[in-house]
């Protein structure tokens, strides 16, 4: 029995009103990027799940704005409950351990659910929840909430663009862009990222895929929001529908995005245009998927966790297939192709 055990039984206890049982199965969960753990706790009153935060931890993405004054999951949780959201249950927390007592989900995510599920309703389930998140969201601000208070600018995608020059393309293919390919490059990403910080913004959960969200008796359960941000409506969609782990028909997507604007409207929201909306949907998806791919070298290299290393075809083909779509980007597809196989 380690120490850490025997502290997550007694939090747990302490949290749901029981005596601590050294009897009690404390199992670690498999991790993810993330360098929060994940533990399950089995009890009387049935299992439970503690976050484990290590000292010291900050965002676990790159973010900007003023430094938290609690812990972003806890804040934007708040905010996510009031607006009517299925998030996890938070049964206790401790900031001075670091560790929190929260209601144990299961085990189905919603890439596990589309093995056995039907795809078309469960990404119509996805689709409508997420453009119910949007249009609450929007007609309920609340700077209170963190989420409200930082955002995608121009300044944060173009970090994410280098991002990708320096470990998708420097420390993947040992390529560093130099002279007149480096300067059209530049130029063209500055573009992509003046285009994307210029559309509207509201609430964007900023990781809305199929391994953050959790399919509980029938009911999606949104997970892993502590990042959250202002952002354009596109942001989300996708991720959900551009995701690096499960890869879907053109067609199916494209459809899926007429969905959201419609249900986005049955909600109270905007009406939009679908060509304009599609357009700076695949423009998003340039800058969105060649990030991942360069996260997920970052995190092999630097974290020491090679497992998304498989998603990266899949990113880059959706890139590839973006810049398809964005004639205007023929140049750069023709310089980023010249070095990186996938998107030839």
């Amino acid at each position: 029995m380690s120490d850490l055990d025997a502290i997550l039984r007694q939090h747990a206890a302490r949290a749901t009103g029981q005596t601590p049982d050294p009897a009690w199965e404390v199992r670690q969960l498999a991790g993810q990027a993330s360098s929060r753990t994940y533990h399950r706790i089995a009890t009387p009153a049935g299992t439970f799940v503690a976050m484990v935060m290590p000292e010291g931890a900050g965002p676990e993405e790159a973010t900007k704005g003023e430094a938290p004054t609690e812990l972003p999951f806890v804040n934007v949780h708040r905010y996510l409950e009031r607006l009517g959201v299925r998030v996890p249950r938070i049964h206790a927390w401790d900031p001075a351990a670091g560790i929190m007592i929260l209601e144990d989900l299961g085990d189905v995510t919603f890439e596990a659910a589309l093995s056995t599920g039907d795809r078309e309703s469960l990404y119509g389930r996805a689709v409508d929840m997420l453009a119910s998140l949007r249009a609450r969201a929007d007609a309920s601000p609340d700077t209170a909430c963190l989420a409200f208070r930082r955002a995608f600018d121009f300044d944060l995608y173009r970090w994410e663009f280098d991002h990708f020059l320096e470990w998708g393309l420097a420390a993947r293919h040992g390529v560093a862009l130099e002279g007149a390919e480096a300067a059209r490059v530049a130029a063209l990403a500055d573009g992509i990222c003046h285009a994307l910080a210029a559309l509207p913004r509201g609430f964007t959960h900023r990781d809305y895929q199929s391994r953050n969200l959790m399919v509980v008796g029938g009911e999606l359960v949104v997970i892993d929001f502590q990042d959250a941000l202002q952002g354009p409506r596109q942001y989300d969609l996708v991720a959900l529908l551009r995701d690096s782990y499960v890869e879907l028909p053109i067609d199916f997507v494209e459809r899926m995005v007429r969905r959201y604007l419609a249900r986005l409207v049955e909600a109270g929201g905007p009406s939009l245009d679908p060509e304009a909306f599609l357009a700076d949907f695949h423009l998003l998806t340039v800058q969105r998927k060649l990030k991942d791919a360069g996260r997920f070298v970052f995190i092999d290299r630097v974290k020491g966790n090679p497992g998304f290393l498989p998603s990266i075809p899949a990113s880059l083909r959706y890139v590839k297939e973006a810049l398809c779509r964005r004639p205007e980007l023929a140049d750069l597809h023709e310089i980023l192709a010249r070095h990186v196989p996938e998107l030839r």
